[in-house]
């Protein structure tokens, strides 16, 4: 499925009644397959999330990757909107590295759900979905003053 959002195109895989994955990309590739109830209902959570960024999804997910990266997704879920962390506090917490943490949420399969844009660097916004430049950065501001969040960051270490 594709939708469009303030922040581009965003292609989006379903593994039966889950979310399995949501990628930017450029434009539609293909023809997708007919949307079901439960895809029109998680194209309806992200439409709210972009109207109001205090919208919460409740869409299950089914997100692969390593037990540390699940322990990490998992604590970037809990990152209240409006709220950042850096990557030393989410390293701290999680008994582990910044640089650990920093590359489970570059292999995060499914940013803004898991709100990956929520963890900042120790001197500013740091890098989103593997980019410290260009477009993506440009979606982790947009997504962060969607959030409340006051740019350019000050120091939050």
């Amino acid at each position: 499925m594709y939708v469009n959002s303030p922040v581009g195109v965003l292609a989006i895989h379903f593994s039966g009644s889950a979310v399995c994955e949501l990628r930017f990309i450029d434009r539609p590739l293909a023809r997708c397959a007919p949307e079901t109830a439960f895809m029109r209902q998680f194209k309806a959570q992200l439409q709210a999330y972009f109207s109001s960024a205090d919208s919460i999804f409740t869409i299950p997910l089914l997100l692969r990757g390593s037990a540390f990266q699940q322990r990490v997704w998992t604590a970037l879920q809990q990152i209240p909107a409006g709220e950042v962390r850096t990557y030393g506090q989410l390293a701290k917490q999680l008994h582990s590295s910044a640089r650990a943490v920093g590359n489970a949420c570059r292999h995060n399969p499914a940013p803004i759900v898991v709100p990956c844009h929520r963890v900042v660097s120790a001197r500013g916004l740091g890098g989103f979905c593997g980019r410290t430049d260009g477009p993506e950065v440009r979606r982790k501001h947009w997504l962060l003053k969607h959030e409340g969040i006051k740019l350019p960051l000050p120091d939050v270490a």
